[in-house]
């Protein structure tokens, strides 16, 4: 049972429960945006750089059947609910969830993982005005965007599959720390309704291929129109657990 402060919220048509604070960070869209983005047939191990309480790491851990999962966290309260969200899910030994600063991964995790996906931080400290309370960790970059990458391509086998959500703003950045150490980019622009400007990319790679021609794709609208209802791409990735098309 959630308490006061808590909230146990459904994700994909109930499939997946996550526990979240009523106040500060809470999942959405972006979240599972991103379990969507995952190829369903992925298999060995997949890792979530910044996990928080589960809002993209359980769709995906329920998407893919045949992957194991690690969630990486640094905020104690944030995996605390993590940990709640796993019993609740029954995952068992697919998941496991681990207190991890991004800064200071481990040398001998070089080379560990065969996914590596993450929505980081937003925000450079300094740039917007302060979050409110339980925000903090979630909007303002603790560590440089281009480390937080340099980190989940440092972990990465040859030829894993990194994938991203960020706001769309930060393309270039994104693009100019992955473009000499990975192939088949394709970047998803993600509008809020047609003929609105994209305000989120998925991106994704393979470590260690050639970098070759970039793809940029026509990408999604989350509703039919401004201030309309979601279209049915959105509401068959929230209600059925349902994957983009790469």
């Amino acid at each position: 049972m959630a308490e006061p402060d808590v909230t146990a919220d459904a994700f994909l048509g109930g499939h997946v429960t996550v526990f979240q604070p009523k106040k500060g960070f809470r999942a959405g869209t972006d979240s599972v945006l991103l379990a969507a983005a995952l190829d369903a047939e992925q298999t060995g191990e997949a890792c979530e750089f910044g996990c928080g309480a589960g809002g993209a790491l359980f769709p995906a851990a329920w998407r893919l059947k045949k992957a194991n999962f690690t969630g990486l966290e640094a905020d104690p309260l944030m995996l605390d609910l993590a940990r709640r969200g796993l019993a609740e899910n029954g995952f068992g030994e697919r998941v496991q969830l681990l207190q991890q600063d991004i800064a200071q991964i481990p040398r001998d995790w070089e080379n560990r993982f065969d996914l590596a996906f993450s929505n980081p931080p937003f925000f450079e400290a300094g740039k917007i005005t302060a979050p409110g309370e339980g925000r903090a960790r979630a909007y303002l970059e603790s560590v440089p965007l281009k480390d937080w990458i340099g980190a989940m391509l440092f972990t990465l086998k040859p030829k894993g599959r990194f994938v991203m959500i960020h706001r769309a703003s930060e393309l270039a950045r994104i693009l100019a720390a992955i473009e000499r150490r990975t192939g088949e980019i394709t970047v998803m622009p993600v509008r809020s309704w047609p003929g609105a400007d994209a305000k989120r990319v998925i991106v994704k790679a393979r470590k260690g291929l050639r970098s070759g021609p970039m793809r940029l794709l026509a990408g999604i609208d989350i509703y039919e129109s401004k201030g309309g209802p979601r279209t049915a791409l959105m509401e068959e990735i929230s209600r059925s657990g349902g994957a983009l098309d790469w």
